[in-house]
């Protein structure tokens, strides 16, 4: 047995409009991890990079920018108006990813007891996020790995159609 990974569904995830797991990050106390892990994984899997980039020029204080092909939001300069997710032609850009208020997922690195489960795991109502070992879904379809303490489940346009972006 590895150590456990932070698992979210993301299709499971993005049902809800509002996400109501909790999170123990100590930095602040409103703070929802989840929903800055939905904003990397809307960019870094689900967006359709288009070349058009719609959702970055219609940005009015230019948050927004494609770096290395995945956009990146300067939470400093964004203002949450969710331009962007309107001008998205595919709807990939989720108005509840976009807060004024940034939320930060630490993963609970170094803050869980032997054998506990994250905050967020325990009160996801939707068993959306889940806290695995690799080995139990290496037989999933759908799975990517981000960083060293992510693991997702998401449809991949881009690579389902062969385009490498």
């Amino acid at each position: 047995m590895g150590m456990k990974k932070l698992f979210i569904d993301y299709e499971i995830c993005n049902r809800c409009s509002e996400c109501v797991a909790k999170c123990s990050y100590i930095m602040h106390p409103e703070n929802n991890g989840i929903t800055s892990l939905r904003e990397l994984i809307s960019f870094m899997l689900v967006c359709r990079k288009c070349e058009e980039n719609p959702c970055i020029k219609v940005c009015p204080n230019d948050a927004l920018k494609r770096v290395e092909g995945i956009n990146k939001r300067a939470t400093f300069l964004c203002i949450s108006c969710k331009s962007c997710s309107i001008a998205c032609p595919f709807g990939t850009i989720i108005p509840e990813v976009i807060p004024f208020f940034v939320s930060k997922c630490d993963f609970c690195i170094g803050r869980l007891k032997e054998g506990e489960n994250p905050l967020c795991v325990e009160t996801c109502p939707h068993g959306a996020v889940k806290f695995v070992d690799e080995e139990e879904i290496k037989e999933e379809e759908d799975i990517h790995k981000i960083g060293d303490n992510l693991i997702v489940k998401a449809f991949n346009w881009l690579e389902t159609y062969g385009f490498k972006k």
